[in-house]
């Protein structure tokens, strides 16, 4: 009897962290995966805020961020919105529920952009993933040039996109933390007006420079 203990707890021993490392590397395929209908507003914030004439290269965080400052690592809640009070608490109620319902774990990215440029995920601490895409979009569609503009944008990190219950509003929050601690975080409001999506207004949530640490509006 005690032999056959002794094997059993052997065994465990050699079996336990092999599952703990499939487990871990398997997290992001087992993370829920983000929905078709999000990405045209993930194309919209990257054509209207970072896409340059310069742009040759987009990294992107495979994981959709569920915090949106650094220095607060809390997922986002009702309360948090209402003391921030983001564009001046004019945002619609139901827009605000959803927005934090979706966001309070990570999603997984899948290859559905179609910003024109080509892409690559990243996972962590900027990990490069193998699955790069270059979407069937002519690369000729860019923003106005900007001189002096970084071919690649290193990196941007996207929430879910939170809608309206009659899908005239969204909601989405885009982090931009650069290699060199530089970088900034916006939740973008987009309205839709005649079957169109436009960018409708912005609110920066935090700004980093490399003399001072990551600080919000307020």
């Amino acid at each position: 009897m005690r032999y056959g203990t002794v094997c059993i707890i052997m065994s465990l021993a050699f079996v336990q962290p092999a599952a703990e490392t499939v487990s871990i590397a398997a997290v992001s395929d087992l993370a829920e995966v983000v929905p078709t209908e999000d990405y045209p507003f993930y194309d919209l914030a990257v054509e209207d805020k970072f896409l340059t004439s310069q742009t040759k290269l987009v990294l992107i965080e495979r994981m959709t961020a569920i915090h949106l400052h650094p220095d607060e690592p809390q997922v986002p809640t009702l309360a948090w919105f209402a003391e921030r009070a983001w564009f001046d608490g004019r945002l619609p109620q139901d827009l605000v529920r959803d927005f934090v319902d979706k966001n309070q774990r990570p999603s997984r990215l899948e290859t559905r952009f179609g910003f024109g440029v080509r892409y690559r995920f990243i996972a962590g601490e900027g990990q490069s993933d193998a699955e790069t895409s270059v979407p069937a979009i002519p690369a000729a569609w860019f923003v106005q040039q900007e001189g002096g503009a970084p071919e690649i944008i290193d990196h941007l990190a996207f929430s879910r996109v939170g809608l309206t219950l009659r899908a005239d509003h969204a909601l989405l929050y885009v982090a931009n933390p650069r290699p060199d601690g530089t970088g900034a975080g916006f939740l973008l409001w987009f309205v839709r007006r005649q079957k169109v999506w436009t960018l409708y207004d912005t609110e920066v949530l935090w700004v980093s420079r490399p003399d001072q640490n990551p600080s919000g509006r307020r």
